[in-house]
């Protein structure tokens, strides 16, 4: 199935699919039943209610607790604008929801601000702060780790309206007491890391390698982390999508399911 067609027949119906849309309940078990105001850019498809959200603490999550059907898909850095616009595409266009980690050094983000911004103002897309230009934050000093997290957070703030807290996710993962102290400090205290992985870091990534890596992760109430680095993902959204249709997963954002502390 070539990209077009899949985009023309999410937008049509296939959409509620990732969404759990009320239009689709006799078709999807998973659906909510209720909805929350029309989705940008695909008409008669809305925002789905996703009812009472889980409250976590302060510290790190992995998952998405609780039992369930959803999966928060999360896309770190942004070092392909090609690839930050297609993700966004993809998502204007079927209704799938996702929670970008930026890494604001990137100029991919202000390439596709103007397109990015209506998604995130509806909640569609939620943005989460992944530093300014992704250093190791275990090895800098206290003050070089704040000002990576606050220089990501006023470029979030002043080109998007939000600042990302309190989720951050630490560059390669690599975070401990006194990063999450100063990152608390800055307003992040829930660092945000992942249950599974696209497998899309290496240096040589093939549409295979990606592939298997989904039909391993993809899982209810998994937090799953791909990369908005190279286009190879861009070339697979239909057989991603089939798998999130198979398992009957439900993307949703952070915000959609969890209250976090402050």
């Amino acid at each position: 199935m070539d990209r077009r067609r899949l985009l023309t027949m999410l937008a049509a119906g296939t959409a509620a699919t990732l969404l759990g849309s009320g239009e689709a309940r006799a078709d999807f078990p998973f659906d909510t039943g209720s909805s929350g105001g029309t989705l940008p850019g695909i008409p008669g498809v809305t925002t789905p209610d996703f009812g009472p959200k889980t409250p976590i603490g302060r510290g790190a999550i992995s998952a998405l607790p609780g039992d369930g059907n959803r999966m928060a898909l999360t896309i770190d850095d942004g070092a392909s604008s090609e690839t930050v616009g297609a993700f966004i595409d993809f998502a204007r266009n079927t209704g799938s929801r996702f929670t970008f980690f930026v890494t604001a050094y990137y100029p991919g983000w202000l390439d596709h601000r103007d397109a990015l911004r209506p998604l995130v103002d509806s909640g569609q897309i939620q943005l989460g702060n992944h530093t300014w230009d992704h250093p190791d934050l275990t090895r800098l000093s206290g003050g070089a780790v704040a000002d990576q997290l606050n220089r990501c957070k006023d470029f979030l703030w002043n080109q998007f309206g939000t600042d990302g807290t309190p989720y951050y996710r630490p560059p390669f993962g690599y975070h401990n007491g006194s990063v999450d102290a100063i990152a608390a400090d800055c307003g992040y205290t829930v660092p945000t890391m992942w249950y599974g992985n696209l497998n899309d870091t290496n240096t040589i990534i093939n549409e295979d390698m990606v592939l298997t890596a989904a039909r391993q992760w993809f899982r209810a109430q998994a937090i799953v982390i791909g990369h908005a680095n190279r286009p190879t993902v861009t070339h697979l959204y239909d057989q991603l999508t089939d798998i999130i249709r198979e398992r009957n997963l439900q993307l949703v954002t952070l915000n959609d399911v969890l209250l976090a502390p402050s």
